[in-house]
């Protein structure tokens, strides 16, 4: 039986609901195409975090309310309209601001073990694209379309976005993305690596639930220690990365879960893991 829980994100700009173990976080302001807020983009933040700790979310699954997905940053809160405070602030100030901003939002979606799914209705744009591409996998609608956007307002980036696709699409498109801010189509996203798949508009909530779900249904270790070793494929030689790797799976011979999976398998059933 499904069940389900409404997480207080402490704004209707976010919602989020616990349903079969997959934590669904939308943001919710579908007027504004998503673009994040001094509202929104905490409680984002704080989300995250907690959806983490939570021993009953197994999977996160990041959408967007109505046609978008995320337009990034407040461009029209860049101008004349700046918080006067953040104004104030010194040059280093602003810098340490924004460098533990991004380590709560993008850098804690790139070190979450458990598996993240962004799905996207419509544009990722910006710092929103950079949300995306945190995430472990993407699902893009047909309509959907990504832009980094920066160089069309006089920026370099932020939130990762440079690291993140130089690592999913390669030095040469990662520059191209960058320094023409073009938008890319779903179809080519697909073609170039920078989303998973593309399904029908229709079909895309149900598709990436689907998929959070059966992820969240998963081996919850052995997923950690995946995430642990593709991360290392990043970071470390071969040699390393292999050594590595042969630690933890002689870790989880030891665990309740592979005794289960190789149970299920000679038994011709579905495998019920608990985590231990």
């Amino acid at each position: 039986m499904t069940t389900e829980t409404t997480l207080d994100t402490g704004t209707n700009e976010l919602l989020c609901v616990i349903r079969d173990r997959v934590a669904v976080i939308t943001l919710n302001r579908p007027e504004a195409r998503n673009s994040l807020s001094d509202t929104l983009t905490p409680a984002l933040r704080t989300t995250i975090r907690s959806c983490g700790e939570n021993p009953g979310v197994g999977a996160l699954l990041l959408t967007g309310a109505g046609e978008a997905f995320c337009a990034g940053g407040n461009v029209k809160g860049m101008g004349a309209h700046r918080d006067k405070a953040k104004l104030d602030m010194s040059f280093d100030d602003k810098v340490a601001d924004l460098q533990e901003r991004q380590r709560l939002l993008t850098g804690a979606l790139a070190s979450m073990r458990k598996p993240t799914i962004a799905a996207l209705p419509g544009p990722a744009v910006g710092a929103g694209l950079a949300i995306a591409m945190a995430c472990d996998i993407r699902i893009a609608a047909q309509s959907a379309f990504v832009a980094t956007g920066y160089a069309r307002i006089a920026l370099s980036g932020d939130y990762g976005i440079a690291w993140l696709l130089t690592r999913l699409v390669g030095t040469a498109r990662a520059r191209e993305l960058m320094f023409t801010g073009d938008r890319v189509d779903a179809a080519r996203c697909e073609a170039i690596g920078l989303v998973n798949r593309v399904v029908p508009d229709d079909k895309l909530q149900t598709e990436a639930f689907a998929l959070a779900k059966s992820l969240a249904e998963g081996p919850r270790l052995a997923l950690r220690y995946m995430k642990d070793n593709l991360d290392e494929a990043l970071l470390f030689d071969f040699e390393t990365a292999r050594d590595h790797e042969a630690e933890r799976l002689i870790r989880l011979t030891t665990t309740a879960d592979h005794r289960e999976a190789v149970q299920a398998f000679i038994e011709k059933r579905k495998a019920v893991f608990t985590g231990k």
